[in-house]
C-alpha cells in the first residue's frame, strides 16, 4: 500500500509534531525493523530535506554497519567508539555536533556534510543501533531535534 506524507510548514517543532503521528501510522501494524527504519529515514529526509539521514545498526560487538538511509552513499562500516555515530553507540547518548570539522575523530563519509545529530537507537533496554542526520548547513540541530527524534525512535521500541 503507498503511503504519502502531509509535509508540513511552521517551525521546526511543528513540522515534528506533524510528522510523528504519521510515522507512527507508518510503522502501525509492520513488524520488520528494516522496513521501518527505511521509513522512518524517508520520512525525515522528505520532511526536512536533510543532507543524509540513515542508521547504523550493530555487527557484533565492535562494529556498526550502514542500514536503510536516504542520502548520497555512506560509509559502510563503523567501529566502536570512532566518529560521532561509534561515540553515540560507546557513550549511549544522543550526539550534538554544530561544526563536524571541530569534532575529534570525525569520520567524513561526505565533504558536504556540515553539522550532525546522533542518537542511539534501542530495543528492549538494548542499543540495536544509531540515527544518524546530517546537515550541509552549520549548526543545524537543537534540543527540539533531539527531543523529537527522540520520540520517533521510541515508536520502534513498542
Amino acid at each position: 500500500m503507498a503511503e504519502d506524507l502531509l509535509i508540513a510548514k511552521g517551525s521546526k517543532e511543528e513540522q515534528y509534531q506533524n510528522l510523528l503521528p504519521q510515522i507512527g501510522g507508518l510503522l502501525q501494524g509492520e513488524n520488520n525493523q528494516i522496513a521501518n527504519l527505511a521509513n522512518i529515514a524517508a520520512a525525515l529526509k522528505e520532511q526536512f530535506n536533510f543532507f543524509w539521514v540513515g542508521f547504523y545498526l550493530v555487527d557484533g560487538a565492535e562494529e556498526l554497519v550502514l542500514g536503510p538511509f536516504q542520502g548520497p552513499v555512506a560509509c559502510t562500516r563503523i567501529k566502536k567508539g570512532r566518529g560521532v555515530c561509534g561515540g553515540a553507540w560507546v557513550q549511549a547518548k544522543t550526539l550534538i555536533v554544530p561544526d563536524v570539522e571541530q569534532f575529534p575523530g570525525h569520520i567524513a563519509c561526505s565533504s558536504l556534510s556540515r553539522s550532525e545529530i546522533v542518537l542511539p537507537v534501542y530495543k528492549q533496554g538494548e542499543i540495536i543501533g544509531v540515527l544518524d542526520v546530517d546537515s550541509s548547513e552549520l549548526d543545524s540541530f537543537d534540543e527540539i531535534d533531539e527531543k523529537y527524534l527522540t520520540q520517533v525512535l521510541q515508536l520502534l521500541d513498542k
